[in-house]
């Protein structure tokens, strides 16, 4: 018995013809992207850092904790292509700019969960509670340095249990949102960022989506399916499943609003302007959807050249090895930052992944296995061990990279991702699965299936 099964595959069908027009620029935009990251290690090169200046006086002490955040700034944009993983971030994993920018975009994701509305009586429940003009504001990130242009929805592709409420299952729901770096912070940055940022599972219909976790073809180009390119189904019905009825403006399918408004944040860039870069990041669900973007965005060459990084926590495995083969060769770039006592990152695929396969056996079904995409960039919380909710709190991620020896203190910090987490938690515990709270059907059900192989 399952949970939840997949819908019919009308939503896919329907995208793939509305994308149809696309096909022809995807030849040139296929060798670009082949020759991408030889460009950029050459530009990388040619924009290295210089020397450190002469300290200051000690009554100049204010002007020179000025001078030294500008000469950070100055860093970032010095080696951006090298934080976006032009080299696979070899060498680089404890550099400081890079950690800093990974935390500065963690940062980023936790506002989804900051703005995001859990209050049952809220006419804007499981959306945004804010306009996107003053929503970084209301957050407390007014000085984020990013505009943001456009909010996305999604509504998981699954067929929900009788006890679940009609009003909370199948419907959109406010996901992320895409933006665009502000001027100043294009100059600070060293170049324009487009960037989408995503949450991870809240809603009880996620939890069931995370659960579909069989392997199915992606074909996101109709004009190059690859049948042997697989992804988790339920993260690719949440991405590709539209609900027409969602009030806040959830036109189209998830992929559909995000192809539509990077595509045309990417064509807007001045060409005589600085540099663009396609940085897409997610915790937890919202690390697989950024990691489906990127292949979609790199797959139908809408990125126009631009670099695509993405930046997850605590993201669990996406596709198989022939999906990872494919980001490989189309130049995305990930970085997965993972909390090595996080269970989360070693799902689905617990038994059969990347790292059982090699053995003799097991080779047959090597293309039916789940594979982790990108460079890992392990962290680790002993205080956390005993407890799922702060292991997996994308609060204490942010807090590892930025210090270590704090992270225990942020993870019960209550205005963040694991403060969500947290009430969800508690709030679908409430919601009876029969005599079962939904989160413990959710683990046994999920045990079962990883006991038996079929994940």
């Amino acid at each position: 018995m399952a949970f939840a099964t997949t819908a019919a595959t009308s939503s896919s069908a329907a995208a793939a013809m509305a994308l149809t027009p696309q096909c022809a620029k995807l030849p040139g935009a296929t060798r670009q992207s082949r020759t991408r990251s030889a460009v950029c290690r050459a530009a990388a090169t040619a924009t290295a850092p210089g020397s450190a200046s002469t300290s200051a006086p000690a009554a100049l002490a204010a002007l020179n904790a000025r001078r030294g955040a500008r000469r950070s700034a100055s860093s970032v944009a010095a080696m951006w292509r090298q934080v976006q993983g032009c080299d696979d971030w070899e060498g680089l994993l404890d550099h400081p700019v890079l950690r800093s920018e990974v935390a500065r975009y963690g940062e980023l994701v936790d506002a989804c969960y900051k703005a995001f509305d859990l209050d049952p009586a809220s006419r804007r429940h499981h959306n945004c509670k804010y306009g996107k003009e003053r929503m970084l504001e209301e957050v407390g990130m007014a000085g984020a340095g990013y505009e943001v242009t456009k909010y996305i929805y999604a509504a998981p592709d699954v067929i929900t249990v009788p006890t679940m409420e009609a009003s909370i299952s199948g419907r959109g729901r406010w996901i992320g949102y895409v933006a665009v770096s502000t001027p100043e912070m294009t100059r600070q940055l060293g170049r324009r960022d487009v960037l989408v940022s995503f949450r991870g599972t809240v809603t009880p219909a996620e939890w069931l989506a995370n659960l579909m976790s069989s392997l199915e073809p992606a074909r996101l180009d109709p004009c190059d399916p690859r049948p042997d390119v697989k992804v988790e189904s339920g993260f690719l019905g949440l991405y590709t499943s539209a609900d027409k009825t969602c009030r806040f403006g959830g036109a189209g399918s998830c992929r559909e609003q995000l192809l539509r408004e990077v595509s045309r944040l990417i064509d807007s860039a001045d060409s005589r302007s600085s540099d663009t870069s396609v940085t897409l990041a997610g915790h937890s669900m919202g690390g697989a959807l950024a990691t489906l973007l990127a292949y979609d965005l790199a797959e139908l060459g809408l990125n126009r050249a631009a670099p695509i990084t993405v930046f997850s926590f605590g993201v669990p495995r996406v596709g198989n090895a022939a999906f990872k083969a494919r980001c490989d060769e189309l130049g995305v770039k990930a970085l997965r930052v993972a909390n090595v006592r996080d269970p989360i990152t070693r799902m689905p695929g617990f038994f059969l992944n990347e790292a059982t396969t090699g053995a003799a056996m097991l080779r047959p079904w090597a293309g039916s296995c789940y594979t982790h995409v990108g460079v890992e960039l392990p962290l680790d919380d002993i205080s956390s061990v005993a407890d799922l909710t702060t292991v997996h709190n994308l609060g204490t991620y942010i807090a590892l990279l930025r210090k270590p020896k704090q992270a225990a203190a942020r993870a019960d910090d209550g205005g963040g991702g694991g403060a969500v987490i947290g009430r969800v938690l508690d709030f679908v515990g409430r919601r009876g699965a029969g005599a079962m709270p939904w989160q413990d059907a959710a683990l046994q059900m999920g045990g079962l299936v990883q006991t038996l192989g079929l994940i």
